[in-house]
């Protein structure tokens, strides 16, 4: 009876009850809203390096390794040794092993120069890996390979010629060795789309005429004689790693922290990732308090829009108050009405939600590098919406007590 009872008050006023429930989904809808994006970032970011077992460069914290040979930010310390690498490469416990040298730049974005592993190497998102959009990989010397980003906000295409800059704020050019562009990369939400790619023979060759970080005067060998030239790289700036096996992950970096021959650190980009999240996770923090003062704004403005609501119903309590109804009748009411609206602005806001999704998420992932996941609701957020239901039955007492206090004082003498 008191159901069918809710069920029909709750019709008679149809539209007040619809913009309650309206405002109240927006309101939930962007409580989950700030919700997925947080946990997609930090998603997006631990997954932008993933099933690289190891990533080891000059002494260093593991947080600097990660920053300058990831996320292209700063300067390595030092470099390593080609032959230091060749002995971490003729270990037994290596698969692979991807080099990485840093240091040149191009209008402003890091040049990386590596091998063709490269691309087939380096992983994001759980095990994606990076796809050529437009042209081809490294084919001669001076191709050059770019980062979604880099081709996008430079206007660059197939065969545009660029000149590589020495060092990162140098007004040095190594304008006498020009490059090409030979390929464009998908965009993938990592570092890789802000990144120049070239082939470490390609670093050494512009780097011929140069000694300790300045070019020698008045040398200039002709382009012809580098290419024949043995061009192998005398030092790198990181190696990626992968092993044969897992067990084997820990003793392969102690032996690396330790070589004798030279001060290396190898550090596991997961626990690193983790590491550094807690370093920039402030934002995590911001977005996370930013979801409980939406809840609790929600909550707050649906005990005003029911205490508001009441000044509607003083005569229509005042009648159920002289037909005999008891205080828990009055309460009951307005409590079950209360869970409606919170189950039915629920539902809303999720069909809100998912849609918005759909239509944003791939301008959100192009734009911010950031997966949205468009999942069914996760345990914490069953969770939340209990505790909001369970909130709105508590919070609907407050105007169920004042409509049975005042309502045959006020209800009876309202004049229409």
């Amino acid at each position: 009876m008191l159901l069918k009872l809710s069920i029909n008050s709750l019709y008679a006023r149809l539209l007040t009850v619809g913009m309650t429930v309206l405002a109240i989904s927006f309101s939930l809808m962007l409580y989950m809203s700030v919700e997925k994006l947080r946990t997609s970032a930090y998603t997006s970011f631990t997954d932008t390096i993933s099933q690289t077992d190891l990533i080891v460069g000059a002494r260093a914290s593991s947080v600097q390794l990660m920053l300058y040979s990831v996320f292209r930010i700063g300067n390595a310390t030092n470099n390593i040794t080609w032959e230091s690498y060749q002995d971490i490469l003729n270990k037994d416990e290596i698969d692979w092993a991807v080099p990485i040298s840093l240091g040149d730049s191009h209008k402003g974005f890091r040049v990386m120069g590596t091998t063709e592993e490269f691309f087939t190497r380096y992983k994001y998102r759980g095990g994606q890996s990076i796809n050529i959009k437009k042209g081809y990989l490294f084919d001669d010397l001076y191709d050059v390979v770019l980062g979604a980003g880099v081709a996008e906000k430079l206007q660059y295409d197939i065969n545009t010629p660029l000149i590589v800059s020495h060092g990162l704020q140098s007004f040095s050019d190594h304008d006498d060795q020009p490059f090409k562009v030979s390929g464009i990369l998908e965009k993938t939400g990592t570092p890789v789309d802000n990144t120049v790619i070239v082939s470490l023979a390609a670093i050494e060759a512009i780097h011929v005429d140069w000694s300790t970080g300045a070019k020698i005067p008045g040398q200039e060998t002709p382009i012809e004689e580098i290419r024949k030239m043995d061009l192998s790289p005398k030092n790198i700036t990181a190696a990626l790693l992968g092993v044969k096996s897992k067990l084997t992950i820990f003793s392969l970096q102690r032996w690396i922290n330790n070589y004798p021959e030279e001060a290396m650190t190898a550090i596991l980009p997961g626990a690193a990732l983790q590491e550094l999240w807690r370093v920039v996770g402030v934002v995590e923090n911001l977005l996370l308090g930013i979801s409980v003062v939406v809840i609790f704004t929600t909550l707050i403005g649906m005990t005003a829009i029911m205490f508001s609501s009441l000044s509607e119903r003083r005569r229509e309590m005042a009648i159920w108050r002289a037909m005999g109804a008891s205080p828990l009748t009055i309460v009951g009411l307005l409590m079950l009405e209360a869970i409606f609206i919170s189950l039915l602005s629920i539902i809303l806001s999720l069909v809100l939600l998912f849609v918005s999704l759909n239509v944003l998420q791939p301008w959100i992932d192009y734009s911010y590098g950031i997966l949205v996941n468009i999942e069914m609701l996760s345990l914490n957020d069953v969770y939340v919406f209990a505790l909001f239901i369970f909130a709105s039955m508590l919070i609907s007492l407050l105007p169920a007590l004042r409509a049975y206090w005042f309502s045959i004082n006020d209800g009876m003498t309202i004049k229409i």
